[in-house]
């Protein structure tokens, strides 16, 4: 295996970024690791941050979830369920993992790196999530829902307007260019029974198909409607 290309960045730097100095240094560094730098065997792939993105997923999306009940307090369930989706979706963790200037501190492996690895939104988006995990793991649960109202009460409040069904939005949308109905297939079902995580695809005649997750299928297929869209928003600009 390639030696992992390591980030000269200090750990000091990205804990000045998020406002939080770690007890335990090793959890911020498996957090900032990514599976082309770990070893390749089952021990190896421990090291990188997939199971901490796992958690840190969950710590999210409660920590958000707790923001909209207390920011929107005439809001339905319906509503909160279609603000929680746009705002944990992996292109507003990318976002926020960029405003912590996370590439330079990243351990990817050299042919990832010379991939560009480092300003990969994929990876960008699951590095966010593993250090929010980390963040938890640290320093507990409110540690952790202050890092995530810092980065996400802005995002929260640009959005002030009640929110659109992404559903509908997108059925509209093709309705109107005279195309078939979204379809919606649930594709994965994992973590246990009492927090679990669906991803759902949509897929729509003529363009590719596009994922969503979240805690429940419905809220699932309304982040994979919001990605959709926003997909396509990002194709006009």
């Amino acid at each position: 295996m390639a030696k992992p290309a390591r980030a000269k960045a200090s750990l000091a730097d990205l804990e000045a970024k998020l406002g939080y100095r770690f007890t335990n240094p090793a959890l911020a560094e498996r957090a900032l690791t990514h599976l082309s730098a770990a070893r390749s065997d089952i021990v190896g792939r421990l090291d990188s941050y997939q199971r901490l993105e796992f958690l840190g997923d969950r710590v999210l999306g409660l920590a958000v979830a707790e923001m909209l009940y207390e920011a929107f307090p005439e809001a339905s369930e319906g509503e909160l369920s279609i603000r929680l989706a746009a705002l944990v979706r992996r292109e507003a963790c990318a976002e926020v993992a960029a405003s912590w200037d996370l590439g330079p501190h990243l351990h990817l492996g050299s042919g990832e790196a010379q991939a560009g690895g480092r300003k990969k939104a994929t990876i960008l988006a699951d590095v966010c999530e593993s250090l929010i995990g980390a963040v938890f793991l640290d320093g507990g649960f409110d540690v952790a829902r202050d890092l995530v109202v810092r980065a996400w009460r802005g995002r929260m409040r640009a959005d002030a307007a009640p929110a659109r069904d992404a559903k509908t939005v997108l059925q509209e949308w093709a309705q109107a260019r005279a195309l078939g109905a979204p379809s919606y297939d649930e594709v994965e079902r994992s973590g246990p029974d009492h927090a679990p995580k669906f991803t759902v695809r949509v897929t729509l005649d003529g363009y590719p198909p596009e994922l969503g997750s979240a805690s429940s299928k419905r809220a699932a297929e309304q982040a994979a409607a919001q990605a959709f869209m926003s997909r396509l928003e990002g194709a006009k600009a």
